[in-house]
């Protein structure tokens, strides 16, 4: 019963407490409007929010966040050298698309958010189909594309897959 009137018991909490510091009073009728609040629109906002996704290997998925953060750190200092020695170097950006094996929302909501949180690359296009996504990379040679596919595919795409599906 409780948790079909409270779908969302966090989120009601911070409606309620979010009404009463806006409104700076705890006068009957703003702690009947706060409660409503706290009622109703978790209950209206239920077919919005995305189901759970459903993690299998949470230690692989610890492991994934330590390479992410090691990824993130070696490609920002590869794009400061790109960007402060633009003169003697021009950066070969380049889209490259990515074939795909990942089908899970959850799993590719991850895979963009560590795609465009490593510097140098921007998650641009996602195929309709999910069958590929199309990335901008800054500084990629033409030779070195398919190695780059292969390593992005390793690196992060069959770790999601264990992880999710």
């Amino acid at each position: 019963m409780i948790k079909r009137l409270l779908p969302a018991p966090l989120l009601s909490a911070a409606l309620a407490a979010l009404w009463l510091l806006l409104n700076q009073s705890l006068s009957p009728g703003h702690l009947l409007i706060a409660a409503i609040l706290a009622v109703v629109m978790p209950l209206l906002s239920t077919p919005l929010r995305p189901q759970r996704g459903r993690i299998a290997k949470p230690w692989l998925l610890a492991r994934l966040m330590f390479s992410v953060g090691h990824d993130v750190v070696l490609s920002a200092l590869q794009v400061a050298r790109g960007v402060l020695g633009a003169g003697r170097h021009e950066p070969r950006s380049r889209f490259v698309r990515i074939p795909l094996d990942l089908r899970d929302g959850h799993a590719l909501a991850a895979l963009a958010v560590i795609t465009t949180g490593v510097p140098g690359t921007i998650w641009t296009e996602l195929a309709h189909d999910r069958s590929s996504l199309l990335l901008h990379v800054f500084d990629l040679a033409p030779e070195a594309e398919a190695d780059f596919i292969a390593h992005y595919k390793q690196r992060y795409e069959q770790p999601l897959m264990e992880i999710f599906e």
